[in-house]
Formats: C-alpha cells, sequence, structure tokens
C-alpha cells in the first residue's frame, strides 16, 4: 500500500546517464559512436495513480555494447506496466537466438512475458498495457518492437522517421472481427476493441485477450551519420504533436535528459492530459 501511495503521489521522476563511449568497449572495434540517454515522466492530471514506467540504460554482455530503452504505458492500472519494466528486457536477452535471429527471439519474449502477465492476472488485475522496446546494438544497429501506440521516432538529417506501428483498432479491424470481437466508437469519440480498449495490441487485458493479440511489429534501423537520435514516448506527447513537431522541438538541445523534460514540457504546454513518459537517446 505505501509504494502504490508513493507513485501515486509522484509528479515527476527524471532520469540521468553516462555516455557508453568505444573506451568502454572491450574489444573496441564494434562500438564506433558515443550514445547518451535520458529519460523524464510526468503524472497526468487524472486522479488514477502514475501508469507509466520506462526503461533507459546501456550494458555490456560480453563484447557487445547493448542500449537498452523502452516506454510502457498501463491502463487500468499500473501493476501490467511495472512487471514488463522489471521482466521484458530480461526475457528477450534469455531467448537462446537472441543473437541469431533477434526478431523472433524478441517476438517469443513478447509470448512468453504475456502469458505470464495472463497467469499472474490474480496478482497483477486484469488490466493491461503497451509496450516500445528498442535496442541498440554497439552503436550501430536498433531494433524496435512494440505493441500499442507508444512511438519509436527518429530523426535522420533532421526529418522524423516513425519506426514503430500505432495499432489502431479501426487499422486491426478485420483481425479483431475475425476473432469474433468488434470494433465501435461508443462509448466515446475514439475507437475501441469491443467497446472499451483505445488499441488493438496490448500485454495483458485478460478479459479482451481472445481479441486483442500481444503480436509485436518488429522495425531494424542502422544508425548511420546521418541519424542524429531516438525518442521513445507514450501517447500523453503523440496526442498533441507530431513526430516532426517533436523532433523539430528537441532538435537544437544536445543534453538527452534536458531534451526528454522539454517534449514533456512542450506536450503540457498542448494540453496534453495523460501520463507522459519520455526517452532520448542521442548518437554522438
Amino acid at each position: 500500500m505505501i509504494g502504490r501511495d508513493l507513485l501515486h503521489k509522484m509528479k515527476e521522476k527524471a532520469c540521468f546517464s553516462s555516455p557508453l563511449t568505444p573506451d568502454a568497449k572491450k574489444g573496441g572495434g564494434k562500438f564506433s559512436r558515443q550514445v547518451t540517454h535520458g529519460s523524464y515522466l510526468m503524472k497526468g492530471k487524472s486522479n488514477r495513480p502514475m501508469e507509466d514506467y520506462l526503461v533507459s540504460e546501456q550494458k555490456m554482455i560480453d563484447e557487445d555494447a547493448l542500449g537498452l530503452f523502452a516506454i510502457y504505458d498501463g491502463h487500468m492500472g499500473h501493476a501490467v506496466a511495472n512487471y514488463l519494466q522489471l521482466n521484458l528486457f530480461d526475457n528477450i536477452l534469455k531467448q537462446g537466438d537472441f543473437w541469431t535471429d533477434i526478431k523472433i527471439a524478441i517476438k517469443s519474449a513478447y509470448q512468453k512475458t504475456d502469458k505470464e502477465i495472463l497467469e499472474k492476472s490474480f496478482e497483477l488485475g486484469k488490466g493491461g498495457s503497451t509496450a516500445v522496446n528498442a535496442i541498440l546494438i554497439n552503436g550501430q544497429k536498433l531494433v524496435v518492437a512494440n505493441v500499442g501506440d507508444s512511438r519509436a521516432v527518429i530523426s535522420k538529417k533532421g526529418v522524423a522517421k516513425q519506426l514503430s506501428v500505432d495499432h489502431d483498432p479501426t487499422r486491426e479491424k478485420k483481425m479483431i472481427e475475425s476473432k469474433g470481437g468488434f470494433v465501435s466508437n461508443l462509448p466515446g469519440d475514439v475507437p475501441r476493441v469491443d467497446g472499451q480498449l483505445a488499441v488493438a495490441r496490448a500485454f495483458g487485458d485478460k478479459s479482451l485477450k481472445k481479441h486483442v493479440t500481444s503480436e509485436p511489429d518488429i522495425a531494424v534501423q542502422t544508425i548511420d551519420d546521418d541519424v542524429e537520435f531516438l525518442i521513445l514516448a507514450s501517447d500523453g506527447v503523440w496526442t498533441v504533436m507530431s513526430n516532426q513537431d517533436a523532433v523539430n522541438s528537441i532538435k537544437a538541445i544536445k543534453e538527452p535528459h534536458a531534451a526528454a523534460k522539454h517534449l514533456v514540457d512542450e506536450a503540457l504546454s498542448r494540453k496534453s492530459r495523460d501520463d507522459i513518459s519520455c526517452v532520448v537517446v542521442r548518437f554522438q
């Protein structure tokens, strides 16, 4: 109960990072660019507890430098998003084919994690969470996977490029209907699966699981000299800003924590009322 009260009172949380440089890698040859990252969270205007969680870290695994970045946006409670923060990357990295077929590894880990969440529904509740995960390998290869409407966007020569896929119920209507579900704009004014959930893919959501999948979309992006930075953010940003708006807003801000905070502040100034979480990764 104490943890829930503290989470409810939390208004903002800032996360800082130290750069992982080429010298930090034992082999020295693969990791060719300095990578810095920062993050920021802000509780929304609602009376419910904060439901966003994030991951923003870099680590060495043997001779490889990995950047692990994620946004988890919970709904109907924060327990599922918290579980993802604690477990999803571990499940991905434990897959035997992580280094040989990372897409298969990610899909397997998403399926495994969703199964764990459903099996723990008595403990975690019947809520769910969207997710966008980004794995940076040796500063050169970026792999993004997502379910839901949190986004991954890169700036390439100042032009925004979305790497994730917004899983809107209207876009996935045929798939939902093929499983016996339906999409309705009632109640409210946004399309919802079975009139309840405003995203077509998510972790958890036990009561809707027959119609809502946790199958991720996956994109691979080479980080060359034209890619300046990566933004991961929950829909508290994207409901009030376009991808290019977000890139333009922080392109001159070199320090990633300051950039993440500025992006959150900009979303608030545009009347975003949702919880907002943001990770910015800079490629020097």
